[in-house]
């Protein structure tokens, strides 16, 4: 037997797809950057006779604003999934009347033979003619 194959699967390199060598990373060091905010918190703390509780829980809810906040920026910089191609499109001629108030819309290609009518008013459409 092979003592390579003990092994265990390789390690997937930072430009390959699979694992993200930056994302663990990154979960590892939260946690230090925390408990180095709570150290200069305490000495701050100590030194300037502040309530420690009321600093610590601001430092806390500080971190927690800013991890919100960066997971929303993230969320932004990711980019649309690609357009479907061409030929994945069906064309249908479908007309569909919001019930609310009254806009209608004229479907021309979807993925499917039967797709799902689309949503006004925050309410979906109902099928008004359906051309073939």
């Amino acid at each position: 037997m092979d003592p390579s194959s003990d092994a265990g699967p390789p390690e997937a390199l930072p430009g390959e797809p699979g694992r993200s060598a930056g994302r663990s990373s990154r979960r590892r060091v939260w946690p230090w950057v925390l408990v180095a905010m709570l150290v200069v918190v305490g000495a701050v703390t100590v030194l300037s006779g502040v309530n420690l509780v009321a600093a610590a829980s601001a430092v806390l809810f500080g971190a927690l604003i800013l991890r919100v906040g960066w997971f929303f920026l993230q969320q932004f910089a990711t980019p649309p999934p690609p357009p479907p191609d061409p030929g994945t499109l069906r064309r249908v001629r479908l007309t569909y009347r919001c019930p609310v108030c009254g806009a209608e819309v004229r479907m021309t290609s979807a993925a499917t033979e039967d797709p799902e009518p689309p949503r006004h008013c925050m309410e979906e459409m109902e099928l008004v003619a359906s051309e073939e």
